[in-house]
């Protein structure tokens, strides 16, 4: 009989049980199981809901078990979060979110131990204040009793298969967003270990996806209905896992991993570790068969989702159709942003900070809904041309496609946008990529799949990819704006 797999995917909002099977030569997804991820806030501080999470994650096997049972499953999540076991195996305490803001005061701390150019050298990683290096040391100002007594120290999706095997292990992708590991060596940096102060004994081995980490702990299996699951290291980090979901056929792609934040990078056979790169802010990443993912962190669709909610505020209900319509009808290329400029990092009135940008780099206001939301599409179009030219520059190669993954895919506004727009032709989907990368990782660690060339193979076979070719009307107009800019990238600098 065919594998069934279940891949728990969870989300900074929300997490999913779906099980996946293959039947006749295609993947076939069911949810079997969704619930709300609910951060807490407790005296000032952010945590995760973890022990919540577990339930629900044992709740989606005992699913599972009512219809028949399932053979393997596998965690993705966020990146970069984490927990304490002790040396009786429990939880130390709750696991912070990467929004607390403890975690501010320790770059500085960090810098004048690790100056982030040699950081950056070892790890590849991109500087960001919730980077597991920066919470870490947290602890050690703040909570050392907390290292003195943990025995191990989990990232999220480790310490939940911990707490469903009894075994622990650190896997590649997850561990890789730490800012901890050696990009090359793909072990644990002993050197920043060191240097910081972090003992090197909290940490587990590093395991490649794919890896088989045991069956569920007995306790867990009788929770559960019986299944004798056996838990599998998936690309764990959320990322990784829709990176292995692009149906591409070639062997280097640029992807854009679509959905709140833009993720776009390339798969590359080593870390791309330089001046350049540093100062860019690309960040190197585990990937799945060897590769490391080098991507630039790009404000995605949050901006349109902020604008929706404001708008709400106002006492106006837009759908999303409604707000493609309306971008539609605006005038093409008359406002230009750079989305990544840090007066849009912050939930708020987004359109009136879009108003104030563009008033103040002397393009005038924009006042209607269809103007605002153009602005966005077009605005991140041009980041994409931006970040692909940085790119190939960095990997010394020419790209002809953008794949785009995840909820991204929907927007074909912004698709064919960004094929007009950077001259590559685009090709969007599969949505569910975090969950298809999770499964396809499950069915190859089962042996039901031969290695990721064909699980990318099935893919293509299983589910609709939207083609978006560029249009070369307008392209004297898509130049004339990326010049625009070019100016307001290196004005914001």
């Amino acid at each position: 009989m065919a594998k069934k797999a279940l891949a728990i995917d969870l989300g900074a909002s929300s997490g999913r049980g779906i099980v996946g099977t293959l039947e006749n030569g295609k993947m076939v997804l069911r949810e079997i199981h969704r619930f709300s991820n609910d951060p807490l806030l407790i005296n000032g501080s952010f945590y995760w809901d973890t022990l919540r999470l577990l339930h629900e994650i044992k709740t989606a096997i005992l699913k599972c078990s009512a219809e028949g049972g399932v053979d393997t499953v596998g965690i993705d999540t966020w990146g970069v979060d984490y927990g304490y076991i002790d040396k009786s195996g429990q939880l130390l305490s709750v696991p912070y979110h990467y929004r607390d803001e403890r975690t501010l005061p320790e770059m500085e701390r960090v810098y004048s131990k690790v100056p982030y150019a040699e950081l950056y050298k070892v790890t590849g990683i991109e500087s960001m204040s919730f980077n597991t290096v920066f919470q870490m040391s947290a602890d050690m100002t703040n909570r050392p009793w907390l290292i003195e007594n943990a025995e191990k120290m989990l990232l999220t999706p480790d310490l939940l298969a911990y707490f469903l095997t009894g075994r622990t292990a650190s896997e590649y992708t997850i561990a890789s967003t730490t800012a901890l590991m050696d990009a090359e060596r793909r072990e644990f940096s002993s050197e920043v270990l060191c240097r910081l102060g972090i003992p090197e004994r909290l940490f587990s081995p590093v395991v490649m996806p794919g890896n088989i980490l045991g069956r569920l702990s007995d306790s867990v299996d009788e929770e559960t209905g019986g299944t004798g699951a056996v838990v599998v290291s998936v690309p764990s980090h959320d990322t990784s896992s829709a990176v292995l979901a692009i149906p591409a056929e070639e062997e280097d792609f640029l992807f854009i991993s679509s959905g709140t934040w833009s993720l776009m990078g390339t798969e590359n056979e080593r870390p791309i570790i330089n001046e350049e790169s540093e100062r860019l802010s690309f960040t190197n990443e585990g990937g799945v068969g060897g590769k490391i993912n080098v991507m630039k962190n790009i404000m995605g669709l949050w901006l349109i989702q902020e604008s929706r909610r404001q708008w709400r505020r106002e006492g106006m209900e837009l759908s999303f159709d409604e707000l493609e319509g309306a971008a539609e009808n605006a005038d093409m290329l008359k406002y230009i942003i750079d989305p990544d400029d840090a007066s849009f990092n912050t939930a708020g009135n987004i359109p009136e900070r879009i108003r104030e940008y563009c008033v103040k780099t002397g393009q005038g206001r924009p006042e209607s809904v269809g103007e605002i939301v153009r602005c966005i599409y077009e605005s991140l179009a041009l980041k994409y041309r931006y970040t692909a030219e940085k790119l190939e520059k960095l990997c010394s190669k020419k790209y002809s496609a953008v794949n785009i993954v995840g909820g991204g895919t929907k927007e074909k506004v912004l698709c064919r946008y960004t094929a007009d727009c950077t001259g590559k032709t685009v090709c969007a989907g599969p949505v569910e990529a975090t969950a298809i990368g999770n499964l396809s990782m499950q069915l190859i660690a089962s042996g039901e799949l031969s290695g990721i060339s064909e699980a990318r193979r099935v893919i293509r076979d299983s589910f609709d990819v939207a083609v978006y070719s560029p249009s070369g009307e307008r392209r004297a107009m898509w130049d004339a704006a990326y010049e625009r800019f070019l100016r307001l990238v290196e004005r914001g600098k």
